[in-house]
């Protein structure tokens, strides 16, 4: 498993990778959520902004991506907020090979990046119908921030918003 920064003919088939991982939300929302949900995975949003997007390689394709959003810029199209710490958004796992520690990984590369960087936290959202999500981000040690949590289409389906605080040693 090999993770690497995504290069810019590689953009659809990450794309197309992200819809199939997201697919099996759809019948988790309602269909105008939905609708909303695939068009953000599909936007070209996450080549904006200095926004880095990281993929695995496995075996010679791609089967897993993440998008690294930089502090200080509207990560979301339909928020107006600006955080001052990189966002963690569209983590994606090809739904056929799950459980090999793929978004993991992939997580722990933003992490490394951003201490890296010197950033003191890092934030994502993600909403309460992505338990496989949920719970790796649980485990992975961030903490809940319901301050920033997000109501997108103001139909009840909240987007959870996470930080995790790093260490600084002195």
């Amino acid at each position: 498993m090999k993770i690497r920064e995504m290069n810019p003919e590689e953009i659809e088939a990450v794309r197309s990778l992200r819809l199939k991982s997201y697919k099996e939300h759809e019948q988790s929302v309602p269909k105008e959520h939905w609708e909303v949900l695939k068009s953000t995975i599909l936007s070209d949003n996450d080549t904006k902004n200095n926004a880095k997007i990281y993929v695995t390689e496995l075996d010679g394709r791609i089967v897993g991506s993440v998008v690294l959003f930089p502090p200080s810029i509207q990560a979301y199209e339909f928020s107006e907020n600006v955080q001052e710490y990189p966002e963690i958004r569209m983590l994606s796992v090809d739904p056929d090979i799950r459980g090999r520690g793929i978004g993991k990984a992939l997580v722990e590369h933003c992490l490394n990046v951003s201490r890296e960087e010197k950033h003191a936290q890092i934030g994502l959202h993600t909403a309460f119908f992505m338990k496989q999500a949920l719970s790796l981000y649980e485990r992975m040690g961030f903490k809940r921030l319901p301050e920033l949590d997000l109501e997108p289409m103001n139909d009840g389906i909240i987007v959870k918003a996470f930080i995790m605080n790093f260490k600084r040693s002195s």
